[in-house]
């Protein structure tokens, strides 16, 4: 009886030239001596960067009672950022450090039901959860100046809230979490200025008090306004039937208010005036140790479509990614079809017989090839983009170098890890027409569906989140949200639509999404490729 051993194939290469770097620069130098390949790269580039004056040819507008027309300028805050700034503030000037403490007694609101026409609007009772009223110590009553406020909220507990942006819950627990005031559970409220540093601080009871946060604001003037103040919140909904998004009131009741500060009374005034957008006034009625603030209105960020001056997103720069991927994809694909279909991968396989290794160095060339390309495209998109989208007017939100570089390199991200999964269909498919036609409907498709009545309601309300629905979730096409360029913010009820540049999915968690697809469709072909092309 004989017994036979099977002998291991080796590679067919020199000693010292089969090592995977030898092989990626093999692969390398197959892509570059393909001239089709080379200028569809371009393509690319030249695809990405030139879109953004398609993109960047609009004009923003309002339209008002006599058709659009020019928007108004959107008011804007510390480090120009876009705010909302229009509530009721019940205030008298102080100077230098000093603290105000107040008891709230009771936190009630009304909802606007009144028709468009109608003199005053109609109320009906009713709390939005981002409904507040608190006590503030602002620069002055300029829209826009700096402040800090605690708070208690319609059904988001006692936050303290700075400049606008910034938010943080209090520690309490039952009623002071959930929200609301009244006078079986009051909450104590408290402000202490240090120069420059504002700490806010809550109690149940007036004696036991719990740390919130700290402020640091170095726009701070020596002469400030401090007070109570009241604002029903921004409230994107269809129940406001009146001509504003400001169709929902709080009304405050506060007691036992203490000011460290000399006493000069207190001041009423609609911050924001007039213009600001609000339905009806704030009112103000001292009685008996007791001080009753109401107002409509808001106080935070402007994003979303609460931003009145319509503005456009940065990421319109980028929108030409779309389009430039297509002729990746295509490359990609056929970085292994073309040598299916000519009979070559039987030479390479020979050549190298460890698989996982050619499939490797595959995807690592036209990876760094997508990653280049996309990194060149944006970086380009972007120093052109960006004066272009000035000119046709105010951005919808400052945009940080960091921000910036996360869009650059994520474009550059986006385009490599998609270009690795059409390689892998590629291998998967073998044809070059099917595995294309693959590759544009797994990334490509699902971007179109985005905005269609399949992807569900875009996102509105507080909370993460933002538009275009479960095709932005799940599929490839998730990783566009790296390129979003305007903040969302949990605190401000409002329409996060795609169309605005908001996405369902933080930026890297979508390109976490992308990159999942990718490593499941290279471990498929890696495994087709090791058992069907033996």
């Amino acid at each position: 009886m004989t017994t036979e051993t099977a002998v291991p194939r080796r590679s067919s290469l020199p000693p010292g030239r089969d090592s995977f770097w030898h092989l990626v620069r093999a692969e390398w130098t197959k892509f570059r001596t393909v001239r089709g390949w080379v200028i569809a790269t371009l393509v690319t580039i030249v695809a990405i960067t030139a879109f953004v004056f398609v993109a960047s040819n609009v004009s923003s507008s309002c339209v008002g009672p006599g058709g659009p027309s020019a928007c108004p300028a959107q008011p804007t805050g510390p480090g120009g950022v876009p705010v909302i700034d229009a509530f009721y503030f019940a205030h008298q000037p102080v100077t230098g450090s000093g603290t105000i403490t107040a008891q709230l007694t009771s936190l009630t609101g009304q909802v606007e039901v009144g028709q468009p026409g109608n003199d005053a609007p109609q109320m009906a009772p009713g709390l939005a959860p981002w409904s507040k009223a608190g006590i503030i110590i602002k620069a002055s009553t300029s829209v826009g100046s700096v402040y800090a406020a605690m708070m208690v909220t319609g059904s988001n507990g006692v936050r303290m809230q700075w400049d606008y942006v910034n938010d943080t819950p209090g520690l309490g627990k039952g009623a002071a979490a959930a929200g609301g005031a009244s006078a079986s559970a009051p909450r104590w409220l408290r402000l202490v200025r240090d120069g420059g540093t504002i700490t806010g601080y809550d109690s149940a009871d007036g004696t036991h008090w719990s740390l919130v946060g700290t402020a640091a604001l170095p726009g701070l003037t020596s002469t400030v306004q401090a007070g109570l103040f009241a604002a029903g919140s921004f409230y994107d909904s269809n129940s406001c039937t009146y001509d504003s998004d400001f169709c929902t009131r709080a009304t405050g009741v506060f007691r036992h208010i203490g000011l460290s500060w000399p006493a000069t009374g207190w001041t009423g005034t609609n911050v924001g005036g007039p213009d600001s957008g609000v339905p009806a006034p704030g009112t103000l009625r001292q009685d008996a140790g007791e001080v009753t603030v109401a107002g409509f209105g808001d106080i935070g960020p402007a994003a979303g479509n609460a931003y009145g001056g319509n503005g456009l997103s940065l990421q319109r720069a980028l929108a030409g990614t779309f389009f430039g991927m297509i002729p990746l994809i295509v490359v990609a694909a056929m970085f292994i079809t073309a040598e299916y279909r000519r009979r070559l991968i039987w030479v390479s396989l020979t050549a190298v017989p460890r698989r996982g290794r050619l499939l490797a160095a595959k995807a690592v060339v036209i990876g760094a090839v997508g990653f280049v390309a996309g990194l060149v495209a944006a970086a380009l998109a972007l120093a052109v983009g960006l004066p272009l989208l000035r000119r046709a007017g105010p951005l919808a939100w400052p945009v940080s170098l960091l921000t910036e570089a996360r869009m650059v390199a994520g474009t550059g991200a986006l385009l490599a890890v998609a270009a690795v999964l059409a390689l892998a269909i590629g291998t998967i498919m073998r044809r070059s027409a099917s595995a294309v036609a693959i590759a544009i409907v797994v990334i490509i498709v699902p971007y179109m569906f985005s905005f269609g009545p399949l992807a569900g309601r875009q996102a509105q309300g507080s909370g993460p989140g933002g538009g275009g629905g479960w095709p932005l979730q799940i599929t490839p096409a998730a990783a566009l949200s790296v390129q979003q360029a305007v903040p969302q913010f949990h605190q401000l009820v409002a329409l996060y639509s795609l169309n605005a540049g908001y996405y369902p999915l933080a930026p890297w968690a979508g390109l976490a999404v992308e990159c999942a697809w990718a490593a499941v469709a290279l471990a498929l072909a890696f495994f087709l490729l090791r058992r069907r092309d033996a």
